[in-house]
């Protein structure tokens, strides 16, 4: 269950990213833009999954959570290059950090939880 979960929450990272980029830039909320947006990234997502086998720990922030960040980042933005899309470099800086914050805070969250339920009943 846990590897599904770990999943789940990285593509929804992605798709908060892309709502709020979008909203943030008054861009149209069509369905057809909101993907066009988001499909380098989730395609980038799934790479770093695939390469780092992330569903066997997606909970780890190294080497997982870093390694799905870098590919996220890395992966979607030539793909946005190769598709005629937008790679502005404060888009690329903001596409880090956030992407950092997000992909690594919930792993991050979850170790510290774990070590508090381990402390609190050890």
């Amino acid at each position: 269950m846990r590897k599904v979960l770990g999943g789940v929450v990285d593509v929804i990272c992605v798709l908060v990213f892309v709502g709020i980029g979008r909203a943030s830039h008054e861009e149209a909320a069509s369905v057809g833009g909101f993907l066009s947006t988001a499909w380098p990234f989730l395609v980038g997502l799934g790479v770093g999954w695939g390469l780092l086998r992330a569903w066997r720990r997606p909970e780890e922030v190294f080497p997982a959570g870093v390694g799905i960040w870098v590919s996220t980042v890395a992966v979607g933005m030539v793909l946005r290059v190769l598709s005629g899309q937008g790679t502005a470099l404060a888009f690329v800086i903001v596409a880090t950090v956030f992407l950092g914050a997000a992909l690594l805070g919930w792993r991050l969250v979850v170790r510290v939880a774990a070590a508090r339920k381990a402390s609190a009943s050890g």
